[in-house]
């Protein structure tokens, strides 16, 4: 690491410690040539993710919009913070585990379902209902026929 007061490329690291929840490191630092010290921090490089929507347009991937999203759907249940939380952690963890940098909305809209049928079935059929776009009753009832097969 070069040093900011004499441009010497090399120093010693004097003390070490974690910042911000773990997410990243405090680094104290001494310059070999003058003896200064100076601070460093280190962070782990995030690939950003676009999600692909429906007509084709690219946003930045936005963890609280997938958080409100599931909210919404779960809004008036039984289902604590912490484990619609848990959901949201367990798609992210998924979808920067796959190192791809686009991922379809309709990838991330299967992985909420797959995780609220678990959890719940009536924020199962809320989040369906807007994510599937019915659009009238009998596709509404396919989808519940099949949530009442695979009950059985």
């Amino acid at each position: 690491m070069k040093c900011p007061y004499c441009d010497f490329p090399e120093s010693k690291v004097v003390d070490t410690r974690p910042t911000d929840e773990g997410q990243s490191i405090r680094r104290r630092r001494e310059c070999i040539r003058c003896g200064k010290r100076f601070t460093t921090y280190e962070k782990i490089e995030e690939v950003p993710v676009m999600v692909v929507k429906r007509d084709g347009n690219r946003q930045a991937y936005d963890r609280n919009k997938l958080m409100n999203g599931i909210i919404k759907a779960c809004e008036k249940r039984p289902v604590p913070m912490n484990v619609i939380e848990k959901i949201v952690d367990e798609i992210e963890k998924t979808i920067f585990n796959s190192l791809e940098k686009e991922i379809k909305s309709t990838d991330i809209g299967e992985m909420v379902m797959k995780e609220l049928k678990d959890v719940d079935e009536v924020s199962y059929v809320r989040f369906a209902s807007v994510y599937r776009q019915f659009k009238d009753v009998n596709s509404f009832l396919d989808e519940l026929k099949k949530l009442l097969d695979d009950n059985e």
